[in-house]
Formats: structure tokens, C-alpha cells, sequence
């Protein structure tokens, strides 16, 4: 009875442990609220999430993410009169020649309004550039998100939630391209220096980006990102005056679900394969190293673990040699790997031996007649390698 008195106890107090942790919905100052596991695409916490409201420029991730998908980073362009646009700039000029990778840094960074023109401009044009928005909205499984520019300007039909912003930061973030571009805190383009103006960037501790925003009609949008321990949560708020101090204290309660749990330990056996002419039919495969990862309550009860490498080999099998590698999955999402190795020696069959003798010692007359027509040396493995396979199973 006591014993049961003391677990209730336990619990209890990681209860409350963990509601102090999680943050509360009065709390945050947002309309609307998400942080999100951007590899899996788990909610770990939403307050409002699913309302429709303005984003501002957090919409340029889109506009990025579309325009990374066009390709040709580095085609020149000159700057037309029409890429002029009201708000946030990077101050291109008419006439001006940059490339499409530097506009799109001044659209990450600089929150250029201009350079969201010049990027749909450059990209099929205004009308079927957010058309393209739109369409990938729907590609990504979206029904409330709508775009009427590349910008985030106010307009009627321009929309998101912040779960939905969410899924379209994750899948930005999956181009390597768009992640470096939102974690550079300022770089050069264009003969200009672009300074980020995402402050978490130098405020917290593994932030990777993404991108502010504010209109009068929207209020202070921002996306951050933020990676620990190979794990990249996603934080989403629309509407918040107090977005940098809500959006650490959001991070910050992701980060605390996460718990390191042991996948396997150096030397573990992972798999067997079969060996074909040795004196043991199978070998099995060992874990090089011991491996960890940090994972959220019921997260290894998923895990899928899914080997790379060859189905079967053939004798002789040298011990502690490469066999390939193993991958722990929950769903798409790799969250950790290893090298493989063979955990045991196979040596060839006794009767097997003397007909790869008996090739080998083929392959030095080769080598040593003067006058022979010499094969190409990928011919010749090829020649011995048929030749041992039927020696040793027809």
C-alpha cells in the first residue's frame, strides 16, 4: 500500500513539474500559437492554431520555398521599375544586376518587399507566381492558407494559421539552400550588407532561423526554428507583441519533452546475412558504436529501424569489415544511424578452395606471359568472378 502511495506521490509531482514547464495559452501574448517537431510534423504545443489570420512577411517563406524550386540561383537579371514595392526593402534599383540568389537572401534577410517582386517577376512573373504559392499551399495538404502576393502586404485573401505556417516551414527547411539562407545572421549581395533581422538568431541557443514579419492589420509574425541534439523544432506566432521572450519560452518547453533513450550498444548484433561458399551459411551484423537519440514520450515505440547494404554475400568474411548501415526512422524522418559491420569471420569451404586456386593461378599467367592479349583488368575480374560463382554452385 505504501509502496503505491509513493508512485502516486511520483507522479503527481511530474505533473506539476511538467504543467509549470508547459507554456499556457494566457501566458503568451499571440492571437495564435504552434511549435512543432519539423521532422516527424508533431504538434508539442497550439494555442489557436487553426484560425485564419494575416502572416506579413512570414509569407516570404513561401516565396522562397517556390522560387528555390524554379532553380537557377545564379542567372543575372536586371532590375525593372515594376520590382519597386511600398514597405521593407532591400533598396534595388532600376536598372541594377543581381542574380537570383541574391535577391532571395534580401528577401530572407532584409525582408525586401522589393525583392519578393523581383523574385516572382523573375519566376514566371506576378500572376503565375502565386499562383504557383497557392498551388503548392495545396501540393503540402493546406486548406487554410491563401496567397495573393509574394510579399505579405495586407490584402482580403491572404491568409495562413500558424499550424499551417508551421508545415510550410518544415518543408522549407528540408532545402538545404533556405536553411543556410535563414540561419546567416548578415552576409554581402549584391553590394549591399544584408543584416537578418531575426534576433533569436543571437538570442538562443541552436536557433537556425526563420523569419519575422509585421503589417498594422497582421501585428508581429514570426517563425523560428531552432536545433538540439538532432532534433529541429519549429515556433509559429501570429499577432504577438511579444514575440522574442514568447518565442524562448516556447522553444524552451519543446526542447524539455525530449529525452535521450539508448537505440543499441557498440557490438550488438542488428542483423544476419547469408554467405554463400563458407563454412557457415550466415554472419551476423554488429553495431560499430553505441547510439542515442533524443525522442518524445512514445516516440521509440514507432522507431522503424531499416538497413542499408547487401542481402547476401560471399566467402571468405573478414571480421569487424563494412557491411553497410542502419537507420532509425519514425516515418520519413531518419533520427539516427550507424555503420555496420560483419561480427564474424567466414572462411571458404574446404572443397571450394582449389578451384579458386586454380583461377587465381590463371590470373598470374596473364600477367606474366609477354606476348598474351592482355584483357582490361574490369574484364578480367569479371571473367574470374563468373567463373568462381559456377565452379562453386552449378
Amino acid at each position: 500500500m505504501r509502496k503505491g502511495v509513493v508512485r502516486v506521490k511520483r507522479l503527481w509531482v511530474a505533473v506539476c513539474i511538467c504543467a509549470a514547464l508547459m507554456p499556457r495559452a494566457s501566458a503568451l501574448s499571440a492571437s495564435a500559437a504552434v511549435t512543432m517537431d519539423a521532422d516527424t510534423g508533431e504538434t508539442l504545443f497550439a494555442s489557436n492554431a487553426d484560425s485564419r489570420l494575416p502572416m506579413a512577411s512570414t509569407t516570404k517563406i513561401m516565396t522562397a520555398l517556390v522560387a528555390l524550386g524554379e532553380g537557377g540561383l545564379d542567372r543575372v537579371f536586371t532590375v525593372k521599375r515594376e520590382y519597386m514595392a511600398e514597405g521593407s526593402s532591400m533598396y534595388l534599383q532600376e536598372g541594377e544586376r543581381l542574380t537570383l540568389r541574391e535577391a532571395l537572401y534580401g528577401l530572407l534577410l532584409s525582408s525586401g518587399n522589393d525583392a519578393a517582386a523581383a523574385v516572382a517577376g523573375e519566376c514566371g512573373g506576378m500572376t503565375a507566381f502565386v499562383e504557383k504559392m497557392n498551388a503548392k499551399a495545396a501540393e503540402l495538404g493546406l486548406s487554410d492558407t491563401h496567397f495573393e502576393n509574394p510579399s505579405g502586404l495586407p490584402a482580403e485573401n491572404h491568409y495562413t494559421t500558424a499550424r499551417e505556417l508551421a508545415e510550410i516551414t518544415a518543408a522549407a527547411l528540408r532545402d538545404p539552400v533556405f536553411r543556410d539562407m535563414v540561419s546567416t545572421k548578415t552576409c554581402t549581395a549584391a553590394g549591399r550588407t544584408l543584416v537578418n533581422h531575426n534576433r533569436l538568431l543571437s538570442m538562443y541557443d541552436g536557433a537556425i532561423g526563420v523569419k519575422t514579419g509585421f503589417t498594422r492589420a497582421a501585428g508581429r509574425c514570426l517563425v523560428s526554428a531552432a536545433e538540439r541534439n538532432g532534433r529541429t523544432v519549429i515556433a509559429v506566432t501570429l499577432n504577438d507583441p511579444d514575440d522574442w521572450n514568447d518565442h524562448i519560452a516556447l522553444l524552451d518547453d519543446a526542447f524539455s519533452r525530449y529525452s535521450e533513450v539508448t537505440l543499441h550498444e557498440k557490438g550488438d548484433t542488428l542483423a544476419e546475412v547469408r554467405v554463400f561458399g563458407g563454412e557457415s551459411g550466415s554472419v551476423p551484423l554488429t553495431a560499430k558504436s553505441t547510439v542515442t537519440a533524443y525522442l518524445l514520450p512514445g516516440e521509440k515505440e514507432k522507431l522503424r529501424r531499416v538497413r542499408y547494404g547487401e542481402k547476401f554475400c560471399y566467402a571468405p568474411v573478414v571480421r569487424a569489415a563494412s557491411a553497410g548501415t542502419v537507420e532509425y526512422r519514425i516515418g520519413d524522418a531518419a533520427v539516427a544511424s550507424d555503420r555496420l559491420l560483419y561480427g564474424g569471420e567466414v572462411m571458404i569451404k574446404e572443397e571450394k578452395q582449389g578451384a579458386l586456386e586454380r583461377i587465381l593461378k590463371k590470373i598470374r599467367r596473364y600477367e606474366f606471359q609477354e606476348n598474351s592479349t592482355m584483357p582490361s583488368l574490369p574484364a578480367l575480374l569479371m571473367q574470374v568472378y563468373s567463373k568462381a560463382i559456377r565452379m562453386m554452385y552449378l
